[in-house]
């Protein structure tokens, strides 16, 4: 039951999780938390963070820069130094516990039960070894199989993710590949030990929009192939809108607000979600709707006290006793099922959105 109290809601919360529709998620998180030990202090990284993912689902991770988009995701692949990380939950994949998980049994999981994209390919390929070497070499380190099956592997790959002549360029070099042409070699490289999940960290970023699309085009289409999850990390609300079933909005850290992404986009419940909108430029080129959030994210080694986002948001005057300011708010469920939750004290956010943010959007 919700209770109203002024503009509060005191709704119980919930653990933020997004769940698919047949079964048990193949990809779940449960209060996450990564932090990094430095010279001037700790940095948190990511904080009590959940969500899951269900096979031939696309869940979007959006926020500006430095919000924990990226820890995240490593974290599920196993890739933070353990000597210098501190981390706390639960990461579960196809049933299996990744927190804690030996190194040799991490190695095993990557490349098959998950595998990423990075966002620079050029950075991301081994300059000294052709395409084609790397993506054998990744095959056989799961696969018991010769280097000329592992090959023919390789060339099936590249062809399927558009590479023209897949055969000729797998005696390629990076450098001799396009921005495009790089990215789709990583996909292939990703995809050829036909993982479960995959995972993409700003994979478009690079891309001039023709390539990008096309980017996107192919993340689809090999998804629907491999009955797959994608994992979307991202800063673009339009890569968002052409690619997402949900979306996770991520700020200081934490999880602001979740929920299905046509929802979400359609109407926001978070202020810093409405402030991403309005700083989306119009298709028509006009700027003059363009209001970009004032001030900067937070650093992670001194989050704001209360909500991350109060010395930034236009409506913390409308919660009284300052509990922006001072209280943490909960993810609060928003909708009966719990498919919508978001992390703010406003007890009617919709109404504000509708009469304060929308005629701005329109």
């Amino acid at each position: 039951m919700t209770v109203h109290s002024g503009d509060v809601v005191t709704t119980p919360r919930s653990d933020g999780a997004s769940r698919g529709p047949d079964g048990p998620p193949y990809l779940a998180v449960r209060d996450l938390s990564v932090a990094f030990p430095t010279a001037d202090g700790e940095v948190r990284a990511v904080r009590d963070l959940s969500f899951s993912l269900a096979l031939g689902r696309t869940l979007a991770i959006v926020g500006e820069s430095g919000s924990g988009k990226s820890v995240a995701s490593l974290s599920i692949m196993g890739l933070h130094d353990r000597g210098s990380t501190r981390m706390s939950g639960s990461i579960t994949l196809g049933g299996h516990e990744i927190v804690g998980m030996s190194p040799e049994e991490l190695r095993h999981h990557r490349g098959v039960a998950a595998s990423m994209v990075f966002q620079d390919p050029l950075t991301s390929l081994h300059p000294y070894f052709t395409v084609g070497n790397q993506i054998v070499e990744a095959y056989r380190a799961h696969h018991r199989v010769n280097k000329r099956q592992a090959r023919e592997r390789a060339v099936d790959m590249l062809a399927r993710v558009g590479i023209p002549n897949p055969r000729r360029r797998l005696g390629d070099y990076p450098h001799q590949f396009s921005g495009g042409m790089r990215q789709r070699v990583m996909i292939a490289m990703a995809l050829v030990n036909d993982p479960k999940l995959l995972i993409a960290d700003e994979p478009t970023t690079a891309l001039d929009v023709t390539v990008q699309a096309q980017i996107l085009d192919l993340i689809r289409d090999l998804q629907r192939d491999f009955g797959s999850a994608v994992l979307f990390i991202t800063h673009d609300l339009g890569v968002v809108a052409e690619i997402a079933d949900d979306l996770l909005v991520m700020y200081g850290g934490r999880c602001m607000e979740q929920g299905p992404m046509r929802t979400i986009l359609g109407r926001p419940l978070h202020p810093y979600t409405w402030g991403l909108l309005l700083s989306v430029p119009a298709v028509s080129g006009e700027t003059d709707r363009l209001r970009p959030i004032p001030g900067a994210p937070p650093s992670l080694l001194a989050v704001p006290s209360g909500c991350p986002f109060h010395p930034r948001c236009a409506y913390r005057d409308r919660v009284p006793y300052d509990q922006c300011r001072e209280v943490l708010p909960d993810l609060y469920p928003r909708t009966a099922d719990g498919t919508r939750t978001s992390r703010c004290h406003l007890a009617d956010p919709e109404r504000i959105f509708t009469s304060d943010v929308l005629p701005r959007l329109s």
